[in-house]
């Protein structure tokens, strides 16, 4: 038994063998033609080192060249020289056909031979920085000439042929390529070049989207294109059975300066909040969320008067919140804020003394948002077997814009509130209500079936943590169908309402409001937020 053991052992191990060395190829020539030539010198050594003939192009070329090493010039190869300003360099069979030969066809090998073609065993490409140039602001022209023609042709080809040939498509994968060739002695296997190859369309395919995106700003196919090549994967996505993802350069937003990585449900709330906060950048404004919703909200002179009276609208839901300010966290909000367990604290800046007290929680995630705006004025959502797009709801309501359609005027304090509960629907769970009085959040009614039932549930909560409604004003983030909400606000003390109008019943409210001295403005802008 032992001896058929044995032998069985010695097949498996030679079939395992054989299986995973039968793709592996010696590099023997390589074709550079990269725009950053960052890197490029410690991989030209590493070639050189190797033995592996270097052709190159224009640039390329040139810094080898000066760097020492022996390269051969992609002209004399070709027989023409770079033309059209550059344009046309590589956009040659005996370019393409070393590229795109088979190494199990013959046919292929004896064309090789035939036209004198040299095949390539590893193609490195830099693609002209496309993206960079148009973020960059620079004109049509410059932009224009930016789109790579010559490099994404061999990235292309290269990667279609990843049985005989290492592609590598970005700068980034230098570094992977050099353990490779040093580990490897210059040999690659089928599954690295295909890993390769795979990389390469991901580069390629997030450069196409780019060039049609940049057109397509003027142009406005009726077609949708998005590419991150960046992305974090999460512990879990919305609840714990779930994977998540974030696509996206994040670091761009944010430096996280303390705690725990962040989660699916963190950014959630991390993005509402973003997107509340920029509503209030003229005033010292502090918000406590959750589940994308503000639990509390207050505008004051000091962030500490800001952050108590933003407790205080809602001190049961602010547990396990994320809270968000718009100017320098100090030492003394931080004592008071640290009282309550909370998951996450954005600002544009912290005090030193400040950040030693909110790290006192290990788990605790500090960030510190950085001076970046976001670009795109465009929403998307995955249903059914396709994407929802529509336009960010950007606007917000001024003063002047209001529509006064009773019989009594709002005070100045009753529009000052009503424009502070204005923004705050909008950044609410439909159907919305929202009390506010003296810039305070008092009770908000979020995601009911009902505008009589959020509003009910705003009364309540507003009752429940000893809010004075009288002289109170409430926002709605639609119109009312009917008079009962008006109705139920005045006996609660409301005195004042901001909605969008529209309704075929708005004269009943306005009738109801005129009766009781009570104040309506319209915006003529509905806020849904599902």
């Amino acid at each position: 038994m032992l001896v058929y053991f044995l032998i069985y052992a010695y097949l498996y191990g030679l079939i395992f063998f054989i299986m995973n060395t039968s793709g592996t190829k010696t590099i023997k020539r390589a074709l550079l033609s990269v725009y950053h030539k960052d890197g490029i010198k410690h991989l030209v050594n590493c070639l050189h080192r190797l033995n592996i003939e270097i052709y190159a192009t224009g640039g390329t070329l040139d810094f080898i060249q000066q760097a020492g090493y022996k390269v051969q010039a992609i002209e004399k190869l070709t027989g023409y020289p770079s033309i059209l300003g550059g344009r046309v360099k590589t956009l040659h069979p005996k370019v393409f056909g070393g590229i795109l030969a088979r190494n199990s066809q013959p046919d292929d090998l004896e064309q090789l031979r035939k036209y004198e073609i040299p095949a390539f065993d590893l193609v490195v490409v830099d693609l002209y920085p496309f993206e960079e140039t148009v973020k960059n602001g620079k004109s049509e022209e410059d932009i224009i000439e930016k789109i790579d023609i010559g490099g994404i042709s061999l990235i292309r080809a290269a990667a279609k042929n990843y049985t005989d040939v290492l592609v590598v498509a970005s700068c980034n994968q230098y570094s992977d390529l050099l353990h490779i060739l040093n580990a490897q002695q210059g040999a690659t296997t089928l599954e690295e070049r295909r890993r390769f190859a795979a990389q390469a369309f991901q580069v390629s395919s997030h450069y196409d989207t780019a060039i049609f995106n940049y057109f397509n700003q003027v142009e406005a196919i009726p077609a949708l294109r998005i590419s991150y090549d960046e992305s974090i994967t999460l512990r879990y996505g919305e609840n714990p059975h779930q994977q998540g993802w974030f696509y996206g350069r994040l670091n761009d937003m944010f430096e996280q300066l303390h705690g725990k990585e962040i989660s699916y449900n963190n950014l959630l709330d991390i993005d509402a909040a973003i997107q509340l906060i920029d509503e209030f950048n003229d005033t010292t404004a502090l918000a406590i969320l959750k589940h994308n919703n503000a639990c509390g909200m207050a505008v004051r002179s000091s962030l500490l008067e800001a952050w108590n009276a933003a407790l205080a609208a809602d001190p049961l839901s602010a547990f396990g919140g994320v809270i968000i300010a718009n100017r320098t966290i100090d030492a003394v909000a931080a004592e008071a804020i640290n009282n309550i367990f909370f998951e996450v604290i954005i600002a544009p800046k912290y005090e030193a003394a400040a950040l030693e007290v909110l790290k006192q929680k290990k788990n605790r995630i500090i960030l510190l948002r950085n001076n970046y705006q976001i670009t795109g004025n465009m929403q998307y959502r995955s249903i059914l077997n396709g994407i929802l797009a529509q336009d960010k709801d950007l606007h917000t309501a001024h003063a002047d814009e209001l529509k006064i359609v009773t019989n009594r005027e709002p005070s100045v304090g009753e529009t000052e509130d009503m424009i502070f509960a204005n923004k705050l629907v909008k950044h609410t769970k439909s159907n919305a209500i929202i009390l506010v009085k003296n810039q305070q959040l008092c009770g908000s009614g979020t995601g009911q079936t009902s505008r009589v039932d959020a509003l009910k549930q705003a009364i309540e909560k507003a009752c429940t943590f000893g809010f004075d409604l009288q002289g109170a004003v409430m926002a709605s983030d639609a119109f009312f169908p009917f008079p009962d909400c008006v109705e139920i606000a005045c006996k609660a003390g409301i005195t004042a309402v901001i909605h969008p109008g529209g309704s075929i019943k708005d004269q009943d409210s306005i009738d109801y409001c005129n009766q009781h001295e009570m104040a309506i403005v319209t915006t003529g802008i509905r806020h849904f937020k599902h």
